[in-house]
């Protein structure tokens, strides 16, 4: 038996994990120049990293009365939205646009003709000769 063929049969008796066990194989991560492996997951862990993932997204999205606490807030803020005069105009917009798609996302309407007069009137005094125009 010669170099090349002894190499092929000790690589064909090296165990490997069997996916039809939940197994997948380690995984190698380099950080920083350091190689670092991962273990293998089982079935049961990746079953068990769902299940917390899907309660953390029930707790992010609260109950009722936190969804309404959270509505009133966001309401508040619209109403008293208003533009600092170092702050330009599409930063602005981009805040109330902001503010309505989170009330939006909370079930509350607003009009887009309010959003607009919301934007006209939150702006400094400085705006006043174009908001009229």
């Amino acid at each position: 038996m010669d170099k090349d063929s002894a190499h092929i049969v000790a690589a064909s008796k090296v165990p490997m994990l069997k996916p039809e066990n939940g197994n997948t194989a380690p995984k190698i991560t380099v950080v920083e120049g350091v190689e670092k492996v991962i273990p293998p997951t089982t079935a049961e862990e990746k079953a068990q990293k769902r299940l917390e993932v899907n309660a953390r997204k029930k707790r992010f999205g609260g109950n009722a009365a936190t969804k309404k606490t959270q509505r009133n807030l966001l309401n508040q803020q619209y109403v008293n939205f208003t533009a600092p005069s170092s702050e330009l105009l599409d930063q602005t917009f981009d805040r109330l646009q902001k503010l309505v798609s989170h009330l939006e996302l909370l079930g509350e309407t607003i009009s887009q003709e309010d959003v607009n007069q919301k934007l006209l009137r939150s702006l400094s005094s400085e705006w006043n000769t174009h908001a009229v125009v």
